[in-house]
């Protein structure tokens, strides 16, 4: 029983580590978190197959709220339980959230979006994701009736760019696919270790609806700012489907009408969000730390971030049946394709058209990748690489 508690607190220890080092080095949105995540967790530590991955992803991608913290929250829970999810959304998440919460209260206003090493950043944001694609598409449409799907899904999340496309898209993927290999014989399935029981995750489903029901109602018997706070941020957490940056709007909605905070501060707290490594969801540690100090920030930053939580625990060990029957397994295999579609369409914008503005940038780009792939250095050394050399190239280009 020792030895198991002190497997168990090593595998903790081991998961805030990586976890950490994650959140300080990974820059460019959810797609790129997704690429540092496939790098870290499945190339170099092989702690799940390709498929799982990519399965896992998809969940996250169905479920509303920020999906790269709910896959790292989801990776947490299958090596070590409940404890090593809220392990690995730690690790991931705190250090946005101290630099933004001591921005909010420095109350500084630059301009970090023009910043050379910040453009270098973007440079490296490309790179991951390109590897990571590279790696997902080999494995997740391997014939070419799932490169149609993926094929499908890019232009589809390209040409119609709403909240609810990559759902829909997904839907879609997933009745192809069940059409198409409905019959399918997978016998490497790998069945997936969610420690969770599906009662626990009852519970966790319960909740979620019930916060959801019940925090305006209390809101509007109490009056109380911190429950008005604490019901506006997790009303955005659990309501947006798309990504970070489609919290915005519903943020800016409940907060800069209302007079909580300006205009100015709320876009100088966005720029500071978008310059800072992690989940971009940790731009609520800076508004609440605006409206009610450091408590405010860190009350914020679990009542947005309390939905993934419930939604990844409650959907975990259900999803996981799911998948390993033979008629969703079709489904699921359409859904993977759809995915690889998925990631090449948010390579391409907004990260590629974001962060490669000239040959210089691209030359440097191809150059941090053969870093990366061919000479295989370690993910935070091409990280380094890129803000040093986007700071050298503002100064000569």
């Amino acid at each position: 029983m020792a030895q198991t508690k002190e497997m168990s607190f090593k595998t903790l220890i081991e998961l805030l580590i990586i976890s950490t080092r994650l959140g300080l080095t990974s820059f460019g949105g959810p797609v790129a978190h997704l690429g540092y995540f496939h790098q870290e967790y499945v190339r170099k530590r092989k702690w799940m197959d390709e498929s799982s991955y990519a399965d896992l992803v998809a969940l996250a991608q169905f479920l509303p709220g920020p999906a790269s913290s709910q896959v790292g929250i989801g990776i947490g829970v299958m090596r070590a339980g409940v404890i090593g999810g809220i392990v690995s959304f730690i690790g991931f998440t705190l250090p946005s959230v101290i630099v933004l919460i001591v921005f909010a209260l420095l109350v500084q206003t630059f301009d970090a979006g023009d910043a050379g090493w910040i453009h270098g950043l973007k440079i490296v944001a490309v790179v991951v994701v390109a590897h990571a694609i590279l790696g997902m598409a080999k494995n997740l449409t391997p014939d070419v009736k799932r490169k149609t799907i993926a094929l499908a899904a890019l232009m589809g999340t390209l040409l119609w760019q709403t909240a609810f496309t990559q759902v829909g898209v997904i839907l879609l993927a997933a009745m192809a696919g069940y059409m198409l290999y409905k019959n399918h014989d997978n016998v490497d399935q790998v069945k997936m270790n969610f420690p969770i029981s599906k009662r626990f995750a009852s519970v966790c489903l319960t909740i979620f609806f019930g916060l959801l029901i019940l925090l305006p109602i209390v809101r509007e018997m109490t009056a109380y700012n911190w429950v008005a706070m604490f019901d506006s941020f997790y009303r955005a957490g659990s309501l947006v489907f798309g990504g970070g940056h489609v919290v915005l709007p519903l943020l800016e909605r409940e907060f800069v009408p209302t007079g909580w905070i300006s205009e100015e501060a709320f876009l100088a707290g966005y720029g500071a969000a978008q310059a800072v490594p992690g989940p971009l969801f940790t731009f609520a540690a800076y508004l609440g730390a605006v409206i009610n100090g450091w408590q405010g920030g860190l009350l914020a930053t679990a009542a947005i971030f309390l939905p993934a939580f419930l939604l990844i625990l409650g959907a975990l060990p259900f999803w996981d049946a799911l998948r390993r029957h033979d008629k969703v397994r079709g489904a699921l295999m359409g859904v993977n394709a759809a995915v690889v579609g998925i990631l090449i369409s948010a390579f391409y914008h907004p990260i590629f058209t974001s962060s490669i503005l000239s040959p210089v940038d691209f030359a440097f780009a191809a150059l941090l990748f053969t870093m990366l792939v061919y000479y295989k250095w370690a993910p935070w050394i091409i990280v380094l690489t890129g803000a040093i050399g986007g700071l050298i190239l503002s100064f000569i280009v």
